[in-house]
Order: structure tokens, then C-alpha cells, then sequence
């Protein structure tokens, strides 16, 4: 059987995964939770889970934490401006708190309707705050903090391998830094705590030893990774957008705080790039969603068939026509198979044909989710004069839950959604929260 492979973005190589041991720890970088998740950030949630799919489908246990962002992610990358949960409040006359449950909610919906799975563990930031003080206080006594008039910061000339993750050079990547030094000592330096300014009373704030405010982001998930994880994990993952800063500040304050490299492997999922002139930013006001592929009669999964034609490490190019397209060959595809089980007498015996299919499908997956070539070859079984109908049903049947497209819906029906349901409720309770209602 082929081994499993997955590319690893700081060694820039696609080598043989070796967990650390079991069960494999997994960390994914979860939404800012004060607007909608859009396609091209779930188009990264539809490969983690796939991820951790295959990863379950090889015969490893996984322990896999995902955070959700509820404070601290401010709007600038350069640690100022406003906080987005506050934004969103102001935006739409809530509370940052009824915020945070709306868009947590929202984007458990979305991930239930593209059978995104749920992590093991979903853990506020906000129900954190007393670890991320913890290990900021930890930094400062290594003498790798300052204060500004604004907060405590890291500072980033400490350390030798600052943004190692990027592969740039410590000039290189100081060269090309998008923001402004302010109060910093260096263009890199990160918040770990901002203070809540005088005379302003935010709505989410709290005591810490250095005053009254907020975590920064980057410390977040570092703080929740160790809680849950330990120091050193096997798998972390994100989009590229979050190597240069986002990651590369998890990596300084957390190798800083234990000593030890963090993660084995760094997996980043591309861009989705619209087409129609539709933008993917939020701060445009106009993005799509699960709910906008809904509201125009598209099957969400068809979004989840359109992820599987590019390798999730490729630019993926997003239109109507495109999903339109994928939403088109799904239908076809299960009034295919359900053709197939109405032809169909019994599953034979797997065959040398199959067997030949099943290898052909298993070294595709193990090679670094190479999904792409997983949909040709169910094409090709489909399509294969070779095989009996029973025989190529066995083999949808086989795949058909891992890959999560419901392939067998014209015979079944949809899948009921219960149990979905409850594995996100259980995993934001095993993350110390209760859940929002779904």
C-alpha cells in the first residue's frame, strides 16, 4: 500500500507522514466569528476535512482542535484599528457576544450542509483568556516582550528564525513587511494583550497583570493548541494567507514558550478566486456562501465536487458556470449509481479490476490528497466495461461516506443531519462552551 504524504509547507517537500505518535494531534485555524465564512474559506475547511478523513481511513487516530475566533482578530495585520467582533456589533446593533454565537452558528450550518465534519474539540477564544495570559506571562519572563503605550508585544529581533515558515530570509522578510513600525520596535512585532483605551468601555475586556484589554489573535490559537494538544502537535493547518503572519507568530511564541518545534507539518490550502466579478473579501460587503449557493437552488455539495477538481494547494477559479457545472455532474452521477442498483443483483466478489481501482483510488488519496485523480478514477469505474454493476456500486459504497458528496442519495435519500449536529454540539463542549443553537 502506498504510504501516506502530505506537503509541508516549511520544508517545501511532499514526504512520508510520520505521526508523532497517536493519536495524531491536529490543529486548524477556525473562523473569525463576525461575519459569514465565505466560499473560499470554506474551500479550505473542505480540505482539512478531508485531511482527516484520510488520515481516519488509513487506521490512525485523530485528535483534531479547531478554534473559533470571538475576539482579539483586529482589522489591520498591523495590530491596530478595531477589534471585528466590535465592527460587527456596530454593523448590525447586536452585541459582540450575539455576533459571535450568529456567525458561529452560521458557519456550523454551512459546514453541515458541504458534510464537513465536525473537530474533536471547537474552543472559543473567549473561553481561553486565563491560558493565553499564562503564556504571555511565560514570554515576558524569558525577556521577549515589551510594553507600548497600546499593549504587550513580542519582539521579534529575540529570535534567529523569525518567519521561517515563509522560506524568506530574516531581511527579506522584514524588507517586505505590509505595515507600519508605530510604537514597535520592529515592522514584525505582534500584540500578544492590547489594553482597552482610556475611557473606553468594551464589550469584551479583561484583567490581566498588565491591565485592562483583550488577547491578541496569534496567541489564541497558540494558547489552545498547547491546551489541548500539548507542545508539539503533528498537523497544523490554515489557508496561505496565514503563513506570512498569523503562523509564522504561532511558530515564534510558542517554540519560544516550549522550546520545541510546534508542528511537524504546516498544511495551506489555496485561494478561491471568483470569476463573475463576485468579490471573496468581506470587507467588500458582497461575498458568497453556502446560503447564496442555496438561495439560487445549488446543491451545497456541488460546491464540495467543484473543491475535489483542484488540488487544494492550486489557485481554485470559482463562476456560476463552474458550479453549475459540478452541481450538474452530481445529478448525474447519482442517478448513474442509481441505475447501477437497480441493474444490479448482488456485490460480487472484488474482482482484479477492482482491486486494481481500489489501488489506484488509495495511492491518489495518500498522495497528499490528490483528489482530482480520486474523481477521474470513479469516472472511470463508472464508465468501465470491465466491471459488473454490483461490482462498481461495492466500490462507490466504499468511498462514498469518506468522500462526502452522497453519492447513493437517489437510492437513500439525503443523510439526516442529527448526528452531525450533535458531534459539533459535543466538540464545542468538550471546548469548555456551550453550543449556540443550530
Amino acid at each position: 500500500m502506498t504510504q501516506l504524504r502530505f506537503y509541508d509547507t516549511m520544508r517545501r517537500t511532499a514526504d512520508p507522514f510520520e505521526p508523532l505518535g497517536e493519536p495524531v494531534r491536529m490543529y486548524s485555524c477556525g473562523p473569525t466569528v463576525y461575519h459569514d465564512a465565505h466560499l473560499g474559506n470554506l474551500r479550505t475547511y473542505v480540505f482539512v476535512d478531508m485531511a482527516k478523513k484520510v488520515l481516519r481511513h488509513t487506521g490512525l487516530t485523530v485528535r483534531h482542535v479547531m478554534n473559533i475566533t470571538d475576539v482579539g482578530h483586529l482589522v489591520s495585520d498591523g495590530d491596530e484599528g478595531e477589534d471585528k467582533m466590535e465592527v460587527g456589533a456596530r454593523r448590525e446593533g447586536l452585541t459582540a457576544w450575539d455576533i459571535a454565537k450568529r456567525y458561529e452558528a452560521g458557519f456550523i450550518r454551512q459546514c453541515l450542509a458541504l458534510n464537513i465534519a465536525a473537530p474533536d474539540i471547537l474552543s472559543r477564544a473567549t473561553a481561553h483568556i486565563p491560558q493565553q495570559i499564562d503564556m504571555i506571562a511565560t514570554l515576558e519572563d524569558k525577556g521577549l516582550t515589551y510594553r507600548t503605550g497600546d499593549g504587550i508585544y513580542f519582539d521579534t529581533s529575540k529570535i534567529d528564525d523569525y518567519g521561517k515558515l515563509t522560506g524568506s530570509s530574516r531581511e527579506g522578510f522584514e524588507a517586505g513587511a505590509r505595515v507600519d513600525a508605530g510604537d514597535k520596535r520592529n515592522p514584525t512585532d505582534f500584540a500578544l494583550w492590547k489594553f482597552s483605551a482610556e475611557g473606553e468601555q468594551r464589550q469584551m475586556e479583561w484583567d490581566s497583570p498588565w491591565g485592562t484589554g483583550f488577547p491578541g489573535w496569534h496567541i489564541e490559537c497558540s494558547a489552545m493548541a498547547r491546551q489541548y494538544l500539548g507542545d508539539q502537535i503533528d498537523i497544523h493547518t490554515g489557508g496561505i494567507d496565514h503563513i506570512a503572519i498569523h503562523h509564522s507568530n504561532e511558530i515564534a511564541q510558542t517554540e519560544c514558550c516550549t522550546g520545541k518545534p510546534f508542528a511537524h507539518t504546516w498544511m495551506h490550502g489555496a485561494f478561491l478566486e471568483a470569476t463573475d466579478g463576485v468579490k471573496m473579501a468581506k470587507s467588500s460587503g458582497e461575498f458568497l456562501t453556502v446560503f447564496t449557493l442555496e438561495e439560487r437552488g445549488i446543491d451545497p455539495l456541488a460546491f464540495r465536487l467543484l473543491c475535489f477538481r483542484t488540488h487544494y494547494r492550486k489557485r481554485m477559479l470559482f463562476s456560476w458556470k463552474h458550479v453549475e457545472d459540478a452541481a450538474t455532474a452530481l445529478r448525474r452521477l447519482r442517478l448513474r449509481i442509481k441505475t447501477l442498483n437497480d441493474e444490479a443483483e448482488a456485490v460480487p466478489p472484488t474482482s482484479e479490476a477492482a482491486n486494481r481501482h481500489i489501488a489506484r483510488i488509495e495511492a491518489a488519496l495518500r498522495d497528499d490528497l490528490a483528489m482530482p485523480q480520486v474523481m477521474v478514477e470513479l469516472q472511470t469505474i463508472l464508465k468501465s466495461k470491465a466491471l459488473e454493476p454490483g461490482e462498481k456500486l461495492g466500490l462507490v459504497a466504499r468511498y462514498d461516506s469518506l468522500l462526502g458528496l452522497e453519492l447513493r442519495r437517489e437510492i437513500d435519500g439525503p443523510l439526516p443531519t442529527d448526528l452531525a449536529k450533535a458531534a459539533w454540539e459535543e466538540a464545542t463542549r468538550a471546548g469548555g462552551s456551550d453550543p449556540v443553537t443550530l
